[in-house]
């Protein structure tokens, strides 16, 4: 049985060993603010790097967050060229120490419940990170004016900001109660050149060679991971970790501006009520329409929030007559959605039920030529959970089933293969599997239905079968679209170790470990994973309870879980100290995806509001099965 889930990859700008766990609701004054600092570095004082487009973004993020609702006076906008702001925006130079004043500003200000937004328009790059905290790997850096090369005697780039100093920055105001929202328009891509040929754009990202950093400078050897940012973030970038973005001329007025900035601001004007994950996909839809050769991505537990924190309902685009969205996504045939021309909704073009659904993608019919968009008005109703008839473990047992009895017998079978076996056995209900064995891992391994406060029969029986549905039928759903592996070679290579304990307080040293040959109550399970497939895969883990729960064991809370070649990430639970013997199952999925499409995290899943079904189409879904054995304690550290 699973207690508690963490998690830790290096990920990209903002995003150093950045998984969430969500905070304890917290009081909110009676009327949160909207603040927001906004940064655009256009011309550089040393390195010759200078960019036409920020200043021109921080005036269009002006404008659109001040119809977001922002008011100008709580706005600071930090750039090169202040000219034409908004009247009451606060102005000053984009440098370092000024970033970092602005941000203290803010900070020093912000109340509980209160939305903090962060943009930033100019160069970005890496550097060695020489602390080890990005597991052996580079810091990620945010160029301000007065950034310049390498320095040897600290070990950085001179005046950049890096991500360690934002995270430290984020997380006390995280931990009071404070939401933050940070908007992204720079790359860190390793390249030596900025033009985009044919296309007239620069790219925003700086390399090693234009930092100066030496080539025998080498990152540190691995040290634990940074603390997790804990609390409500939204993070939106200009693109994938392997693009570079990209600024243009737009227009006949030349005007120069970050193609990811110019759509984000239109759709934040155009879709006021959409939730973040519902701008960042049409915002992505409108750059593919273009000549540009960039993805936003984003990650955080508020993408299905807009800015004001209300949840918004998801929408998925329409393109060529598909939907971009299926079984993965939590879609089955017979779902009635709703048809619109736009990413805000508004009147209903049409309503359609589906019928051909793929993992990825739904065929629609008969569509309108502006159909671009769709969401789910009803679900199809989960096929029925069938039961065999109910058995009685004790011949002797002369404990009254009665009720017990008429509760299971909607679900007893009339005809086919049984999913589940009812057994009665000392006053209570265990569900066995198909086979009717009882307790096959120790007495109370099989899991029992019992009436929680305020239950009759009835209702327990209904609130467990209806976990047992969900949690069977993802299983199958997963296992019909694993495709087979035909090279022998597995795309991801897994590393298990065990954190045992005695007293559930000390952990030993983490030791490689087989989770099926058995582990103990409090035990800490690790699992080490790295891409080895040679193409961008998407990494959805999830634990198995023996009662029918399941639990996201990665990624965290909306948060990133794309590997690309070679990449790896780190993944932690442990089991819970009153765990009974028990049998369960750790999944690992795996999808391949081409680079820069939308993210397929399968943790959303987990809801059963979201997957109701499951189809037998093949689809390329890896899927590797790992077995937990729970045993107490004397036999699992053998």
């Amino acid at each position: 049985m699973l207690q508690g889930a963490y998690s830790g990859l290096m990920l990209q700008l903002f995003r150093a060993a950045i998984y969430t766990i969500l905070l304890a609701d917290l009081p909110h004054p009676a009327h949160a603010e909207l603040r927001a600092v906004l940064v655009g570095v256009s011309d550089y004082l040393t390195l010759d790097a200078d960019l036409k487009g920020p200043a021109n973004d921080v005036r269009l993020m002006a404008e659109a967050l001040i119809t977001r609702g922002i008011p100008a006076t709580e706005i600071t906008a930090l750039t090169s060229d202040p000219t034409d702001l908004p009247a009451g925006v606060s102005i000053a130079s984009p440098t370092k120490s000024a970033i970092i004043l602005a941000l203290n500003a803010m900070a020093s200000r912000a109340q509980t419940g209160d939305t903090l937004v962060f943009y930033f328009s100019g160069h970005g790059a890496q550097a060695p990170d020489l602390t080890g905290d990005e597991g052996g790997g580079y810091d990620e850096l945010l160029l301000p004016a007065d950034a310049a090369g390498w320095k040897g005697n600290v070990g950085m780039v001179d005046n950049a900001l890096l991500d360690d100093e934002l995270q430290a920055w984020a997380q006390p105001l995280l931990t009071r109660g404070i939401k933050l929202v940070g908007l992204i328009d720079a790359c860190h891509s390793d390249t030596a050149f900025r033009n985009l040929p044919g296309q007239g754009g620069v790219a925003r990202g700086l390399g090693p060679q234009d930092l100066n950093i030496p080539d025998t400078i080498a990152s540190a050897a691995s040290a634990p991971n940074a603390p997790p940012l804990r609390g409500d973030f939204v993070f939106l970038y200009s693109s994938q970790s392997d693009q570079r973005s990209f600024e243009y001329p737009v227009g006949e007025t030349q005007v120069w501006q970050g193609a990811f900035t110019r759509q984000l601001a239109a759709t934040l004007r155009d879709s006021p009520t959409a939730p973040w994950a519902q701008v960042l996909a049409a915002t992505a839809a409108a750059m593919q329409q273009g000549s540009t050769a960039q993805m936003p991505a984003g990650e955080g537990p508020m993408l299905d929030q807009n800015l004001f924190g209300t949840a918004a309902p998801q929408h998925w685009p329409i393109q060529n007559g598909n939907l971009q969205a299926g079984l993965l996504q939590g879609l089955n045939p017979g779902d009635q959605l709703s048809v619109y021309a736009s990413a805000e909704g508004g009147a209903a073009l049409l309503q359609v039920t589906l019928t051909d659904v793929a993992a990825r993608s739904a065929r629609l019919l008969a569509l309108p030529a502006n159909a671009a968009w769709a969401k789910l008005d009803q679900a199809a109703p989960p096929p029925p959970l069938q039961l065999a008839m109910p058995q009685l473990a004790d011949p002797d047992d002369n404990s009254d089933y009665s009720k017990w009895r008429a509760a299971l017998a909607p679900y007893v079978m009339k005809g086919g293969a049984a999913d589940l076996s009812p057994i009665f056995t000392q006053g209570q209900i265990a569900l066995a599997g198909p086979d009717g064995a009882l307790d096959p891992a120790g007495p109370g391994s099989t899991p029992r239905i019992q009436a929680q406060q305020g239950e009759n029969p009835t209702l327990a029986v209904e609130r467990v079968l209806a976990a047992a549905t969900h949690s069977l039928h993802l299983r199958r759903m997963f296992a019909s679209l694993a495709g087979r592996n035909l090279t022998a070679h597995p795309a991801l290579q897994l590393d298990w170790q065990r954190k045992a304990t005695t007293d559930c307080v000390h952990h030993s040293r983490a030791l490689a470990f087989d989770p099926a040959k058995g582990v103990a109550p409090c035990d800490q399970l690790w699992l080490g994973f790295q891409n080895v497939s040679g193409r961008d895969l998407d990494v959805s883990i999830l634990y198995f309870n023996t009662d029918f729960s399941i639990a996201p064991i990665w990624p965290k809370q909306g948060l990133s879980n794309r590997l690309a070649a070679g990449e790896s990430g780190r993944a932690g639970f442990q089991i819970d100290a009153n765990a009974p013997p028990a049998d369960e199952d750790i999944l690992i999925l795996a999808v391949p995806v081409e680079p820069g499409a939308a993210r397929v995290d399968l943790t959303l899943l987990v809801d059963p509001a979201t997957n109701r079904s499951f189809s037998s189409k093949p689809a390329p879904l890896l899927m590797i099965r790992q077995a937990v054995r729970i045993r107490p304690a004397q036999q699992g550290d053998e």
